[in-house]
């Protein structure tokens, strides 16, 4: 028997699942934080357990392991990356802290700098200049190049960043340098902005840098570590990294690109949710993933994922394609308390799976989301991780009564609510973010709950933004490593071109996509992708005297881009603008800022069977009822159902609260719900 394996290793816990015959192994293991290796390591030991194999038959078996992975994201957030340098232009090394402006809150007088991921003593200049059209006015002084790179080897920088003006038009400059410094300081790692993001916006190209020379060494080791260790047992098939775009790549293209697996995990999720919302018939949805850590939020219109490319992490900017995904610290391990002023907060800390929520009995003596869901009657104590961990609800009562309740002057109970609410605000407001921010209404959309507790909030995510239909597959707890486990191999590349629309030469435009194709063909086949290609091209496009630009998909079918193909994309254009800003102006000068190419390689598609519908009654699977939290009703008697003896076609109507063996979902009373032939959970709100 052969396998294939995905494993997302988040904050708190390490989700895996495992293709076994027509069916799947899928279960958690408690990460380990700066340790992700061990986590992988024990959640393949249980793989072999619940199959039934050893650790090294199991892995002599694999075909290929698939890796969502929060060793980027958890640099970024930790400030603990490699000791990093930057050689820039003369006069521009300050364009990192100048941040063109940009303020996260301008009433803030008190607001800090950023954690400066390289200091300002290390961030080196060299003589030498390239144009906006790519012309070299000055050239390039090795020699100071030379100099600064020993310099900073000197100072035991680990990893240097080379990002020159208007090297997206000419990155001859910047290959030098990288060659130079690799001379003097061979055991450095190199990244030069040419190769990581050849796009306009000074900024945002040196920010993105930076982030990939701060991150990709950490990377990297780990990386290394991992799969010197998955071979020692055995394993001879390919271990791929889910990437920020959706898809999957080899371990060789990873470790250079630790920018490109920021949201490896979260990624995972989205192209999981998807795949499920489109077995059961939905094409428009918002996932949103709730972990032990953060909550997730990405919308899918049509049937594909929104891209970002302007996003912050850390306060940093990324600007490579990546999902659009939207992140809050509203997970179940996130930490409730009160401050000096008396206000109740939750999050962004975490307790993680160590010491984990009060309620773990793991020695965590602070509240959390998980304590309240279980004080408030949504978690079960006795089939929490299908009964493999017994809750102690007397731990969670007393956590939140000493750091909530006290300070606040109210019960237990009430401060047990107050987290809850708060905890439903912070995510009903990024459900917001990703939609109406985006020109979208959520109430067009269906919501993909999913995480081990995204299922217990989402009954009030529904009622407070108005939506129609909740979604919760049955695979739930597990959905970010399921979809590391059927991702496709992706290469995602940006490439400015600033032209005026009439002043755009077809030729021209062919040649630059034909290129960047040939580009990522090349990445795809070195990382053993299968040899069928999916094309995707866009244009960044905007107004005259604009800041921002609206991505606009080419329509063609054929490796060259016509002149009819092009026409029509100018009208998308006007289309997709009148739905994002509300206005358009068909008249007014338009001009492209950058290309942009997607390659996909599929692989093996996941064939999971489906099910005949049976009855509707759903009387088989009640096993009782008690006492559970609804707004605004208080405490309420819901009907408990065992979700293992849930049919396809039985119907729960609430309130209730359906125990699956690894997640929970609340049904409220104004909700009924169906199990339907794909193991879906489609949940219908009235009013």
């Amino acid at each position: 028997m052969r396998y294939r394996i995905g494993i997302d290793v988040g904050g708190t816990f390490t989700d895996f699942v495992a293709t076994h015959g027509n069916g799947l192994v899928k279960g958690k293991v408690p990460s380990r934080p700066g340790d992700e290796s061990t986590s992988v390591m024990e959640a393949v030991g249980e793989i072999a357990s619940r199959a039934g194999v050893g650790v090294r038959p199991l892995l002599e078996s694999t075909d290929s392991i698939v890796l969502g992975t929060t060793v980027v994201l958890n640099t970024m957030l930790e400030f603990d990356g490699a000791h990093t340098g930057l050689i820039t232009n003369e006069g521009f090394r300050d364009v990192i802290e100048l941040r063109r402006g940009h303020k996260e809150s301008q009433v803030d007088l008190r607001l800090a700098a950023p954690v400066a991921i390289v200091t300002r003593r290390h961030r080196r200049t060299v003589a030498g200049r390239v144009d906006h059209t790519g012309r070299v006015v000055e050239e390039l002084d090795e020699a100071q190049v030379r100099r600064e790179a020993e310099a900073l080897r000197e100072a035991g920088v680990e990893s240097i960043a080379v990002c020159f003006l208007f090297s997206y038009a000419n990155p001859a400059h910047e290959q030098r340098a990288a060659e130079l410094i690799r001379e003097v300081h061979p055991d450095c790692f190199v990244t030069t902005s040419s190769e990581v993001l050849p796009q306009i916006r000074e900024f945002e190209r040196l920010s993105t840098t930076l982030v990939n020379a701060y991150t990709s060494p950490k990377l990297r080791q780990y990386l290394d570590l991992l799969q010197a260790r998955l071979e020692q047992e055995g394993f001879g098939g390919s271990l791929l990294i889910m990437q920020s775009n959706g898809g999957v790549m080899d371990v060789e293209f990873s470790r250079a690109r630790g920018v490109d697996a920021v949201f490896s995990g979260p990624s995972g999720g989205v192209v999981a949710g998807l795949w499920a919302a489109r077995e059961s018939g939905y094409r428009n949805i918002i996932t949103a993933d709730m972990g032990g850590t953060s909550y997730d939020v990405c919308l899918v219109h049509d049937g594909e994922p929104e891209l970002g490319v302007d996003q912050w992490v850390s306060r940093y900017r990324v600007a490579v394609p990546l999902l659009d995904i939207h992140t809050v610290g509203a997970g179940g391990g996130s930490i409730a308390g009160v401050d000096e002023g008396g206000a109740l907060h939750v999050g962004p800390e975490s307790a993680r799976a160590y010491p984990g929520p009060a309620c773990y009995g793991r020695g965590g003596e602070r509240p959390t989301v998980t304590d309240a869901n279980l004080m408030l009657g949504y978690i079960d104590p006795d089939r929490f991780l299908s009964g493999g961990m017994r809750l102690d609800v007397d731990a969670a009562r007393q956590a939140v009564e000493t750091h909530v309740g006290a300070p606040l002057g109210v019960s237990a109970t009430d401060a047990a609510i107050g987290i809850f609410r708060i905890a439903n605000s912070d995510m009903s407001n990024a459900l917001r973010y990703i939609s109406v921010s985006r020109g979208r209404d959520p109430r067009d959309y269906a919501l993909m709950a999913f995480g081990g507790a995204g299922a217990i909030h989402a009954a009030v995510q529904a009622s407070d933004l108005g939506l129609s239909t909740v979604l919760v597959p049955r695979h739930a707890s597990v959905l970010s490593a399921l979809g590391a486990l059927i991702a496709d191999f992706k290469v995602s590349r940006v490439r400015s071109m600033l032209r005026a629309w009439e002043d755009v030469d077809l030729d021209e435009l062919n040649a630059t996509f034909l290129a960047m194709q040939e580009d990522a063909e090349a990445l795809l086949t070195r990382g053993g992708a299968p040899g069928e290609l999916i094309v995707k091209r866009s244009l960044d496009v905007r107004y005259q005297g604009q800041v921002q630009e609206v991505i606009v998909p080419l329509r063609s079918r054929t490796r060259r881009v016509t002149a009819v193909n092009f026409a029509r994309s100018l009208r998308d254009f006007h289309d997709l603008h009148e739905q994002l800003y509300a206005f358009k102006r068909p008249g007014y000068a338009t001009e492209i800022v950058s290309v942009r190419i997607e390659l996909w390689a599929k692989r093996e598609p996941l064939q999971l069977p489906t099910h005949r519908f049976g009855s509707e009654d759903s009387e088989h699977a009640l096993v009782g009822t008690r006492q559970v939290y609804f707004e605004p009703d208080g405490f309420v008697d819901a009907r408990i159902y065992d979700g293992a003896l849930i049919e396809p076609g039985n119907i729960i109507t609430g309130p209730a609260v359906i125990h699956e063996p690894d997640t929970t979902i609340v049904v409220a009373g104004s909700q009924e719900a169906m199990l339907d032939q794909n193991d879906m959970y489609v949940i219908e709100v009235s009013g």
